[in-house]
Order: structure tokens, then sequence, then C-alpha cells
């Protein structure tokens, strides 16, 4: 980051909506004394607001009005400021110039972004700016991504100290408890009208290794195509391999689609390219619906909605339909909603050395919104301090890669569950 001091030591751009309410409220209990706090938005009147509410800890907080949209205007507002963080979605709409200019400024920046197409296009633009200035441009900083993407860096890291890396690698969704969320929803809905629009942005969609630095790695030894069997028993493994409903091979469970895995599985491709989690890595994440019928059905179910549910996105008239039931931007649940909420996965991993490794991520929080708020705070509270341990990167970067460690031990001061062992054998 550039030596040149800064009025701020962060900026919350996006503090009126209700997730930057909730972080601006972590920030406000959370931040050492004397950290320098400013709350950003188009609003000064909604901005004085929110101020007011949070009380005397943030009674001096300067607040600064800025359209995200006007390009003098954010690259001011990252001038200002050693970090940046950012709630104002869907970032396709509305990051790019934000984004760009904390890559210009050397000014360190974490969004809450869930968008493949959005961070591949930040990528492209920012990368070697940001590698320039020293900024550590460092997306998915909420629920998407960092219980997967910090949970295999766990694993990769014991595999690295028993002299091995990693193989085949699984994040299995065991708890879920998370209210609906209206932001959520208008970032699938700008990403599907958009794919429709442009074929070519389906290609980047759909490729599990589009974030990666340097694209798709080499196929490993032995992973071509099977030989196929002929006749039923053929038919019956291309039936198998085209549903999205298996059993976990740890507790034979049934598994189907996690809704977050076409980005989380991305990120944790970027940070296996620039951390090096070895030529054999593939990952993939499931979620887990139990045993029994009742597994099978549910699995079946969910995974028949998330993709039927996308493809209403992507056309007009049942988008339309859907609007008028689907939360709206900006619209979050109600706190007992909040407080009902929690998460656990367990990252299950295979490395070379024959050894099996798991990590659990999990947290007594509602995913999306209050333990988003906690994971987003703190990934900007590590990168202002310059935390201990903090890897030694620029550019755009992942939790794993532009934070990791120090934003574990942060996250696990607040009641987060971030540990990792070696399996028997």
């Amino acid at each position: 980051m550039t030596d040149a001091p800064r009025e701020l030591d962060i900026v919350l751009f996006g503090a009126t909506g209700f997730t930057g309410r909730l972080t601006a409220a972590h920030l406000a209990g959370h931040a050492p004394a004397g950290t320098r706090i400013g709350l950003a938005g188009r609003s000064k009147e909604r901005l004085e607001a929110v101020r007011t509410d949070l009380g005397w800890s943030a009674a001096d907080w300067p607040l600064l009005v800025v359209d995200a949209l006007d390009e003098d205007a954010v690259a001011d507002l990252a001038a200002r400021a050693r970090v940046v963080v950012t709630t104002v979605g869907p970032y396709a709409t509305f990051g790019a110039p934000l984004a760009a200019a904390c890559a210009r400024a050397g000014t360190h920046y974490c969004d809450l972004a869930g968008e493949v197409l959005f961070v591949h296009r930040s990528i492209a633009a920012n990368h070697e700016s940001a590698k320039r200035s020293g900024a550590r441009i460092v997306h998915a900083c909420g629920f998407d991504s960092i219980p997967s993407d910090l949970g295999v860096l766990l694993c990769a890291d014991a595999a690295r100290a028993d002299g091995a890396e990693l193989g085949r690698t699984r994040l299995a969704v065991r708890t879920l408890k998370v209210a609906p969320s209206g932001g959520t929803v208008d970032t699938a809905r700008t990403q599907a009208i958009e794919m429709r629009a442009d074929p070519s942005t389906r290609r980047i969609v759909t490729d599990p290794w589009a974030l990666a630095d340097g694209g798709r790695p080499p196929r490993p030894p032995g992973a071509g195509r099977s030989p196929r069997r002929g006749g039923v028993g053929g038919l019956l493994d291309r039936v198998a391999a085209a549903s999205p409903v298996r059993r976990d091979p740890d507790n034979r469970h049934f598994t189907g689609p996690f809704i977050m895995a076409s980005f989380n599985t991305r990120v944790v491709a970027r940070s296996a390219s620039l951390l090096g989690y070895g030529e054999d890595f593939r990952y993939s994440e499931h979620s887990d619906y139990g045993s029994g019928p009742r597994g099978a059905l549910t699995a079946s179910a969910v995974s028949a909605g998330l993709l039927a549910g996308f493809a209403a996105l992507s056309f007009g008239p049942t988008r339309a339909l859907l609007d008028r039931v689907l939360p709206a931007a900006g619209e979050g649940p109600t706190q007992q909603q909040m407080a009902e909420g929690r998460f656990r996965f367990e990252v299950t991993a295979e490395a070379t050395n024959g050894a099996r490794y798991r990590a659990t991520v999990a947290a007594p929080y509602d995913p999306g919104y209050s333990g988003s708020a906690i994971m987003l705070g703190q990934a900007a509270l590590a990168l202002a301090a310059g935390d201990a341990g903090l890897p030694d990167a620029a550019g755009v970067l992942t939790p794993a890669t532009g934070i990791g460690a120090p934003l574990a031990d942060r996250l696990r001061a607040h009641d987060f569950t971030l540990g990792v062992e070696r399996l028997p054998h």
C-alpha cells in the first residue's frame, strides 16, 4: 500500500443498507479505540440516521455522500482511506468504479461479492494495477466465500506441514439455517439476465476455473474418462452421472447441490492457483439432506427447485412473477429470524501422502446477515491494522490469499469454529 497518509482507516460504503447497518454496528462495537471510520452512501440524511443509531462510539465518524457510479467521487473516497469496505450490490451494476479506484490508489478493499462475472472482470481490470500499487482487492468477504475458502486453506496448511499437497477436496454443508436474502436474489437475477443476453458469459460462469490465476490447470494423471459400459448398465451409469443427487462417502447421506457452490468453488480455485494447493487439486461442494427415503426425496426436490428457479429468473415473464413473491434488494429478515441462524461446514481433503484431513467451519449466526457482517467487518479491521501474519500479496485476491490465517484468528474470537484434524486411516 502507498505510504501516503490517509485521513481514515476504514470507510464503509453502503452503510445505510440492511447489511451495511449490521456491518457498521459491528465496527462500532469492536473496532479498537482510535480507529478512524467513515460512513459513505448516497443520502446524507440516511447516513446521519445510521450514525445516530450507532450511539456515542460513532458520534464523530465523518459522513461521505458518494454515488457508486460517479468515478471522480469514488476516486476521492479511495484516496482518503486505508481500507474501503462496500456492501453496495449487485456489484456487477455498482461495484466496478470503486474496485478500480482502490486498485489504482493503493487502497485495500473488501466486499460481499458473490458474482462470478463481476470478479472475473475485476481480475482482468484491476489485478495488475493493484499489484503495482500494493492494494489488496479482496472479494467475497462474507458467507460468499469465507467459510469455504478458509476451510480449504486449513486443510492445505495441514497437508503442507506434513509435506503433502491436496488432491480431491469436497465441502459438505451439514447445517444451514439462513434467512431469505433480497440481495442474494437480486444478484442471481442480475447474473441470469446477463447470461441470457450475452451467451459468451455462460462459458465464464460455468467454468470451474474461471477465476483461477492462469486459467484451468492441466488434468491430473489418470483423470481421463473411464470407458463406458454398453446396454442397460451403461444407461444407468449415465443417468447416475447426470443426477445432482449423490451419496456422501463419509456418512452415506443423500446430497444435492449447494446454491452457493457455483461461486464458492471458483473463489477456492483462485486461492488454489495463487497458493499452490497442488496440480491434483479438485474441489466440489454439496449439501447434506440426510439419510433414507426422506433424504433422497429432499435432495431431489431441492435440486429440481434450484434448477427451475434459475431458469425462471432467466426468462422475462416468469421472472416478473417471481419478483412479486421473492424478497427485494435491501429487504432483510427480522431479529428473530437472524437469531435462529447458524451454519456448519465440513471440508474433507485427500492429500498426496495418502492422508485425509477434515476442517470444520461453523458459527451461531445467520450466515447471510449477522454472520456476514462479522466476517466483512473483521476482514476490514485485519487489513486496516496490518495484522501480523497477513500474506505478502497484492492484486485481486481471495480471503485466503489476501488475509488468510489472521482472519481465521479474528473469527475464532467471535465464536466461529475453525479447526482441522488429520483423520485416522
